[in-house]
């Protein structure tokens, strides 16, 4: 079932199971009076899902539902998607008791660790890298005289990241800038001499469409995102080339620490159980790996020394 969060999460399609007074006819949530009930073993049900929206919001209703059916067979309790219209609208969600386990990227989750006591579950394994890193790249269109990011401070580019609290769509990307020598202010997240302008266009595909169209000179996403950009048709193949690339270290599936170590590790297994190769490829996934909250301190220090750990 994918559901509409209050004014917090973006409306999604129908599901006939829904009887309240959300979106499309659909149930939603308010806080404790739509307070999840544990079953017998502990599992919340219904199991509340969050996910960020680092696509279209209905593109990412539109993947993850088979993984909601999945988790729903594994699990033996209902199970409830929510996608966020915005990286906030989770951490909110999270912080106010209205989700259970949410798909996070890395800074999205550190934002929220402030607010509430979260447990990173697992990550995917990259299939562009065999790891559980993925790569965050800046892009220009083919037709730039840029080479690299100081060619983009010499010419005092403009540029556009896409959420504020996107890990590889606004830190890694400012992180780049950054050592590359630009003086990006910790208070002001939309200034970051010598670079004439910054945008935030609240998507990685809003980036690859604003940097393709000529609206900004350069742009920070994710690689796998613009390479399914360039698959889909959305992004005519040769028309924009990287400049510049960092590691990340993969989204993590986080879940509330007050759901027990029991039911904690009961859902880390059902992510590592799958082998089904049309799941794992809908998540974007050679399998799920282990992670730690040890996995994210670099990241956070490098947030947190940039403005971005309490921007969200």
């Amino acid at each position: 079932m994918v559901l509409a969060l209050g004014g917090l999460l973006a409306a999604c399609g129908g599901d006939s199971r829904g009887g309240g007074d959300g979106a499309d006819g659909e149930d939603v949530p308010d806080g404790d009076a739509q307070e999840a009930q544990a079953d017998q073993d502990g599992m919340p049900d219904p199991l509340r899902v969050g996910l960020i929206p680092n696509v279209a919001p209905d593109e990412q209703r539109a993947r993850y539902q088979p993984f909601g059916d999945y988790l729903e067979t594994e699990l033996g309790v209902e199970v409830e998607l929510f996608v966020a219209s915005n990286y906030a609208g989770v951490v909110t969600a999270l912080a106010s008791d209205q989700l259970d386990v949410a798909y996070l990227g890395g800074l999205t989750y550190l934002q929220a660790q402030e607010q509430i006591k979260l447990e990173p579950l697992v990550t995917e394994e990259d299939r562009e890298t065999g790891t559980s890193r993925y790569i965050s790249a800046i892009i220009v269109r083919s037709d730039s005289a840029a080479q690299d990011v100081d060619d983009l401070l010499g010419q005092e580019a403009s540029f556009a990241f896409g959420d504020v609290s996107s890990t590889s769509s606004s830190l890694y990307p400012r992180i780049m800038l950054v050592e590359a020598g630009a003086e990006c202010s910790v208070q002001e997240l939309d200034s970051c001499p010598p670079l004439s302008e910054i945008s935030f266009t609240g998507g990685h595909d809003a980036v690859a469409q604003a940097v393709l169209a000529g609206q900004v000179d350069a742009g920070g996403l994710e690689r796998r995102i613009l390479n399914r950009l360039i698959s889909d048709g959305a992004v005519p193949e040769g028309e924009l080339r990287i400049v510049e690339e960092a590691e990340v270290e993969g989204y993590p599936w986080v879940a509330r620490l007050a759901l027990g170590e029991e039911t904690l590790e009961t859902i880390t297994e059902a992510f590592l159980d799958i082998e089904d190769p049309e799941l794992l490829d809908l998540l974007r996934a050679e399998r799920y790996l282990r992670v730690e909250r040890e996995d994210y301190e670099d990241m956070r220090t490098r947030a947190d020394e940039l403005g971005l750990l309490a921007a969200g």
